[in-house]
């Protein structure tokens, strides 16, 4: 069997055809292992020690490795600050609200209403930073925002009825800045540009999901800081003056965003990194592995949704308001001492098995929620709840770029970033009206049930979860019909 160590082929050793059409061994070259029978299959091989000293193995990727990929630095920084506020939204509003209306209940609601326009409009403006450019879309969007929160807030303390809060939360929602799946864009931009810096991908996955849980370490706590020690508003309004700055800083760095689909030459059809030809303008969502991710992406949203609004209850409930943060900062801090550990190991085995076992180990660990009764008790529970959200962030997040081609991954991070939103409103919604009605350990039900049912349809769905391979076909020679694939 003949092996061919790159895509090109030197000419002179081009197989001979045969008179019958039959395809003939090539004249060994000097050093081809022994062998003269008919060759039926071409396989490429990929050498991953290229480059690297005889005798020792190839460098695992790294946190260092990726930091020191030249242009990371200049959307990190503002990346980070960018998407800071969005850790502070929910919880603001269901603390403003809440103070307001004095129901978790309606809080939970004007929180879900968010959610939803969030989960609902946060694709399409993915897919339309994908073909007008991200610069285009956040400007305006985070102007809109900004003026949104600000509605909504003076709305709220005013004692507005619940449908004005309603449609205030709508544009509030629609308009939150996708910087999340922008940064992960150009990750995937910029170390798609060769092999030896594609190694690093799942690296940047775990590294962007360890950011994400830090600003979610923060965040919350500072939006419960500046609810009960400065004013019922404080936490909302924070929230919208730093999406403002921020998102303005990190438009501002134009130099690493993707090129724009729209201006891609060759047409409307480009070939993605994972193969075949794809409609550089078609969703992200036309491809079956994303729409399982969609939906499986719901269980980690109810997470979200269910724990910010019970332990905010919970916390209510024994007297201390103050540790609703802490309690959520633990939750979070698991979620990101995961992340950091996800992306420093050299995993085994593939996204998919990992995500799947992400899921089991969230679903088990959800299921303790409600019995707890005792702050250190909710507190152990909480970062092993987030230790297992980590894991399964980062698989989903990975599956992604082989799945879809590059001019729709900015839209197809937006649909888990979505899903996410959307499991979050219903489980807001759920949680606050179980706390109202049975107490705040009911709330806790909610991430059970979620992780559940998306563990359920993880399983049942994982094959659309693979990527079909691309490749080339070398016939067996002429007056052969039957391909042979070339994997």
């Amino acid at each position: 069997m003949a092996a061919v160590a790159s895509p090109s082929v030197d000419p002179g050793y081009l197989p001979q055809f045969r008179a019958r059409g039959q395809l003939s061994a090539a004249p060994a070259r000097p050093g081809a292992p022994p062998g003269g029978r008919k060759a039926r299959t071409v396989v490429n091989t990929v050498d991953t020690t290229a480059g690297a000293p005889e005798g020792t193995a190839p460098r695992r990727p790294g946190y260092g490795q990726l930091l020191r990929t030249p242009g990371a630095w200049t959307f990190l920084l503002p990346g980070f600050a960018a998407r800071q506020p969005f850790a502070m939204l929910t919880i603001g509003i269901v603390l403003l609200v809440q103070h307001t209306s004095g129901s978790y209940g309606s809080a939970g609601i004007v929180a879900a209403v968010t959610g939803v326009s969030m989960a609902v409009f946060a694709p399409q403006n993915g897919k339309l930073a994908d073909r007008f450019g991200q610069r285009a879309v956040l400007v305006p969007g985070v102007l809109l925002h900004a003026a949104s929160v600000t509605a909504l807030t003076v709305l709220a303390l005013a004692g507005a009825p619940l449908w004005a809060l309603f449609v205030a939360a709508v544009p509030t929602g629609a308009s939150v800045p996708q910087v999340g799946p922008m940064v992960r864009a150009r990750w995937a931009a910029l170390l798609g540009s060769s092999e030896e810096r594609a190694r690093l991908l799942p690296t940047a996955a775990a590294f962007e999901s360890v950011t994400d849980e830090f600003t979610f370490v923060i965040g919350p706590v500072l939006a419960t800081a500046l609810c009960t020690g400065v004013h019922p508003a404080a936490g909302l309004i924070a929230e919208g003056v730093l999406t403002l700055a921020g998102g303005l800083l990190f438009a501002a760095r134009k130099g690493t965003q993707p090129r724009p689909a729209g201006r891609r030459a060759g047409g409307s059809k480009r070939t993605s990194g994972s193969g075949g030809s794809t409609e550089a303008r078609a969703s992200a969502l036309s491809v079956p592995g994303v729409r399982v991710l969609a939906v499986v992406f719901l269980g980690i949203g109810s997470v979200f949704g269910g724990m910010q609004v019970s332990l905010t209850a919970f916390a209510e409930e024994i007297g201390n308001p103050g540790a609703n943060g802490l309690l959520y900062g633990v939750f979070a801090a698991g979620n990101m001492l995961a992340g950091i550990a996800c992306g420093a190991v050299a995993w085994k085995i593939g996204p998919r098995r990992r995500l799947i076992a992400g899921y089991a180990g969230l679903t088990l660990a959800a299921s303790g929620l409600w019995a707890a009764h005792s702050v250190p008790a909710l507190a152990a529970l909480g970062l092993l709840v987030g230790l297992c959200i980590a894991p399964a962030l980062i698989s989903g997040y990975t599956l992604i770029e082989p799945l879809v081609p590059a001019g729709a991954r900015t839209e197809a991070f937006t649909w888990l970033t979505g899903s996410v939103a959307l499991g979050q409103a219903g489980a807001v919604t759920a949680a606050g009206q179980l706390a109202d009605a049975h107490g705040a350990s009911a709330g806790f039900v909610v991430p059970l049930v979620g992780t559940a049912l998306a563990l359920v349809t993880l399983v049942a769905l994982r094959s659309r979860l693979t990527p079909k391979a691309p490749g080339r076909v070398a016939a067996r020679g002429m007056g052969h019909r039957v391909p042979v694939a070339v994997d």
